[in-house]
Formats: structure tokens, C-alpha cells, sequence
């Protein structure tokens, strides 16, 4: 059995682990054409009720995890600041009340601006990194669902421009090649500095989309080893 993830002591650890680390499994969702994003983007409107269309960015990535998708799901409600699987010491993450309901995230833990004075960087303002709230929970499928899906929908504020980030577990399908017990997808929408045409013109929003997916990926990878690793242990234990 493989063990679980460690936890990072440092930044220079996140870096390597989450931004110069291949990961093992490939994540990312790739549109060879605007007719497979917009396929994408119908499925996400009939589920969540949100327009993602209307985003510049629009980043999903998939991974299958070797455990039932409630199991699965249920990892995903205990993401605090103590994971594992995320970049705490780069983008500490805060629980603002019990749950998950409202989440604030800190470039570095920083919680007020280390020199004194509000800056902004590169154009943002960068305390909070930003601030996620819970609009759609949906601990539980649907009687009528035959995909057993699960997931939580935020709305994404503060320094940071994202519109909407989802969190959405189901079971495989079986004609999309699907083969482990849960299939999990973690999907980003916004439009870069809040529209769709950045003044840094598209070389920013390059390295940002770039960075963003190694990131989504290795947290994705980390996280498929914890719950995978979590899960055989409770086999085992029982």
C-alpha cells in the first residue's frame, strides 16, 4: 500500500512539489475546439445552473480515484489549511467559520500587507489571494441520478480574479473509457483582472493558465494518493 502524502515544512517545498514536479497522471481537460468547449460548457450549465461560456478562462481537469465517490466526496468537505494535497505555505488556506462554507486563502499566510502599505502586484491586490463562498452544496445525488454525483460550487472573490470554482465527484461512466470507482473534476471559470480583454495582453494569462495547471494537476495526483491510501487502510482496519 502506498502511504500517504507529506506535508510540506517550507515554501521552497511547495514549489517543487505543486509548481516544478511533473505529476504522474496527466489532468487536464484539453478543447481541440470551440465545439468541444462549448459541449463542455451545456453539460456545466445543465448541472450547476452557471454559464461558464462567458469566461475567457475556462480550466477543468479530471482525475479517477480508486474509492466510492460519498468517500471521496466526503475528503473534499475536510479541506482545511492542514492539507496535504494544497500549496498551503504558498496560498495558506483559512476556514472562516465551521465548514467549508466560507473559505479565505492568504499569498504566503500573509494576513495583512508586509510592508505596511497597500501594493499591488502585477496589478492585483493580493490580500486575501481570495475569498471562496459555498452557493451550491450537493452532498448528496439526486434520486434520479444515475452518475451518483456529488459536488460544491464557490463563488470566487478578493485579490484574485476568479469567477467560479467547483469541486464535483460522480461515478465512472463506462463509454467514456472510465474505469476506477470515482471520477473527480476540478473546474476554474473567470475572466483574467475581471474581463475578457487584460491589459497585459494574452502573454500573463499564458503563464498564468500554465502555472494554474501544474498546480490543478499535482494537487489533483496528491490528492488521489491520500484518498486512495485512506480508503484501503479503513478496508483493512475493518
Amino acid at each position: 500500500m502506498n502511504g500517504p502524502p507529506t506535508r510540506s515544512s517550507n515554501i521552497m517545498q511547495d514549489v517543487y512539489r505543486f509548481l516544478l514536479r511533473r505529476p504522474a497522471i496527466p489532468t487536464l481537460i484539453r478543447f481541440d475546439t470551440p465545439a468541444e468547449r462549448e459541449d463542455y460548457s451545456q453539460r456545466i450549465l445543465q448541472r450547476l445552473q452557471i454559464d461558464v461560456s462567458l469566461y475567457s478562462v475556462l480550466n477543468i481537469h479530471r482525475i479517477g480515484i480508486e474509492a466510492p465517490a460519498r468517500y471521496v466526496f466526503d475528503e473534499i468537505m475536510g479541506w482545511d489549511g492542514d492539507s496535504t494535497c494544497w500549496p498551503n505555505r504558498i496560498a495558506h488556506v483559512e476556514r472562516r467559520r465551521d465548514g467549508i462554507d466560507h473559505i479565505a486563502v492568504h499569498l504566503f499566510g500573509w494576513r495583512r500587507y508586509p510592508f505596511g502599505r497597500k501594493r499591488r502586484f502585477l496589478g492585483l491586490r493580493y490580500i486575501p489571494l481570495f475569498n471562496l463562498t459555498v452557493t451550491q452544496l450537493h452532498s448528496q445525488p439526486d434520486a434520479s441520478d444515475t452518475d451518483n454525483a456529488r459536488y460544491v460550487l464557490f463563488r470566487c472573490s478578493g485579490g484574485y480574479p476568479i469567477g467560479h470554482f467547483c469541486l464535483f465527484v460522480r461515478s465512472p461512466i463506462a463509454a467514456l473509457g472510465e474505469t476506477e470507482r470515482s471520477q473527480m473534476f476540478m473546474m476554474v471559470g473567470f475572466d483574467f483582472y475581471g474581463n475578457k480583454s487584460p491589459r497585459w495582453g494574452g502573454l500573463i494569462g499564458g503563464i498564468w493558465e500554465a502555472v494554474h495547471n501544474r498546480v490543478t494537476a499535482n494537487i489533483m495526483n496528491l490528492f488521489k494518493q491520500l484518498s486512495e491510501w485512506r480508503f484501503k487502510k479503513m478496508e483493512a482496519d475493518s
